[in-house]
């Protein structure tokens, strides 16, 4: 029986991610994925947030996906709302397909010690109180620590655990295809007693904040369908009905790539981890795809779980760690799946929902709204509870230009191996950490700027912080270090002696 530490179900983003940061830490992981490549047929989800950008940028990956994305300074609550104000590296949403995505994640990946075992997947799985035995469709038995789930919205993994997935049944469904056309359709957004639908080209780019589409190639198709409850999957019968349907032609509709169907279905595990078992990205949360949240959320999910899971296994710290990713995580995906079913409200194409559009509309022409709710869906407001204190405890650190005493640095660069890091931006050497020095690196470094944080504004600045590998701020203090210990333990086990 062949064995891993950890064991992950699915390699979409989430799973890649997921193994790429275990990687990191040294940790002795596996991918399950039932494709026997990385293609992905058609394009799928596109879209990634600024902070997720961010998360790319700690990792020393932000580049190969700037390269090959579309900018665009907006992110998205029922209007694109500007966020090229904000203070940030990556003041803008990058447009860029999931299929390009996941190509990209699986590149990092690759060049990682992480193992794949393809062509089959996970059919059940056994834990006790030393690991987990997990079956595979080809027969094969794999035995791990800990098993994450990052297998989808209708996880295999989730159900064998015995976790309840509450939340809302569908009130809509959509299909949604890519194809050619052998007539030029309409492109754009059409609304009408169904909701709405959309024909767009698959390549696009960003002129001035507007999509151009090109004049030509496979066409991207979303056309809302006047009942909900379908459960086959869509063909291309029913989807050249659907066209014709709205818009009185299907337009030549031939060789599909891809056509498949979505809800505004919306649920969420009751928790995150079941003992040995864990779940993260659709395989935690569904929800509809308004706003282009889920696959966001799902590798900032990836990277809140990855680092303490490395040190569980590594028995840095204890299993109680693992806690504090469902502490952390539920309530982001929760807010989540209320935003989403807001935007799928505000859509709506009766009279009341109308108004109710134009409400929000005028609210969010507003400066201070727009702050909040561009944060809010880029990703760069989430605190996590860690207590009382200074604003930037429990928030992402910014991307900061420091001065060290090997040159300039940035904030982002230190965290490229995923370790954490005490900057001290004090006198140098005021902190003692060297019961910590096993794990946790120690930065002496100037700042002489301003300190802003998104949506919040300026806030004064700290002499020193401990910086979690994902970036969040896990402690604030003065040059008494008061409660750095503390932190320490808490977030990256206890010290060892020093002789």
């Amino acid at each position: 029986m062949t064995r891993h530490a950890v064991v992950i179900a699915g390699a979409g983003p989430t799973g890649l991610m997921l193994a790429g940061e275990l990687a990191l830490a040294g940790v002795d992981v596996a991918i399950v994925e039932r494709r026997a490549n990385q293609e992905l047929a058609g394009s799928r989800a596109g879209g990634l947030h600024s902070r997720t950008l961010e998360v790319f940028d700690q990792r020393g990956i932000a580049d190969r996906f700037l390269a090959q994305g579309q900018k665009y300074p907006v992110a998205h609550f029922h209007l694109p709302l500007d966020i090229s104000d904000f203070p940030t590296r990556h003041p803008y949403g990058l447009g860029l397909w999931q299929n390009h995505i996941e190509r990209l994640l699986a590149g990092w990946v690759g060049e990682l010690a992480v193992t794949f075992h393809r062509g089959c997947e996970v059919t059940g799985f056994v834990q006790d109180d030393n690991g987990v035995e997990i079956r595979l469709s080809d027969g094969r038995s794999l035995r791990a620590e800990y098993l994450v789930g990052c297998d989808g919205g209708r996880s295999l993994v989730r159900k064998a655990a015995g976790i309840e997935f509450p939340g809302w049944d569908a009130t809509i469904s959509a299909m949604i295809a890519e194809a050619q056309m052998s007539e030029p359709p309409p492109l754009g957004v059409r609304r009408d007693a169904l909701g709405t639908h959309g024909i767009g080209r698959v390549e696009y780019e960003i002129r001035d904040g507007k999509v151009i589409y090109a004049e030509r190639g496979p066409v991207r198709i979303m056309l809302t369908e006047a009942h909900v409850g379908a459960t086959s999957e869509p063909s291309l019968r029913d989807l050249r009905e659907a066209l014709i349907g709205v818009y009185g032609t299907d337009y030549g509709l031939h060789s599909p790539t891809w056509i498949s169907r979505f809800t505004d279905t919306t649920r969420q595990a009751q928790s995150y981890r079941n003992g040995r078992v864990l779940l993260a990205g659709d395989a935690a949360h569904v929800h509809a795809p308004d706003g282009g949240q889920g696959l966001n959320t799902g590798v900032q999910d990836a990277v809140n779980l990855g680092w303490k899971l490395a040190q569980v296994v590594k028995r840095i710290s204890p299993q109680s760690l693992l806690d504090t990713y469902h502490a952390e995580r539920h309530p982001v995906a929760a807010r989540v799946l209320r935003n989403t079913m807001a935007l799928v409200a505000l859509r709506r194409t009766d009279e009341r929902s109308k108004a109710a559009g134009e409400v929000i509309t005028e609210l969010l022409g507003m400066d201070e709204p727009r702050k909040r709710f561009a944060a809010m869906m880029s990703g760069l407001d989430i605190r996590y509870d860690l207590g009382e204190g200074h604003p930037l405890l429990g928030r992402r650190m910014p991307d900061l230009d420091l001065m060290t005493p090997n040159g300039s640095r940035r904030v982002s660069t230190l965290l490229h191996s995923a370790r954490p890091v005490l900057l001290n931006l004090g006198g140098p050497g005021e902190f003692d950490i060297a019961a910590w020095a096993d794990r946790v690196r120690a930065i002496d470094a100037e700042y002489e700027g301003a300190w802003e944080l998104p949506a919040i504004g300026a806030v004064t600045a700290p002499a020193a912080v401990l910086i979690r590998p994902d970036g969040v701020v896990a402690w604030v203090g003065d040059r008494t270090g008061m409660g750095l210990a503390e932190a320490l333990t808490a977030w990256h086990g206890p010290p060892k002696t020093v002789c």
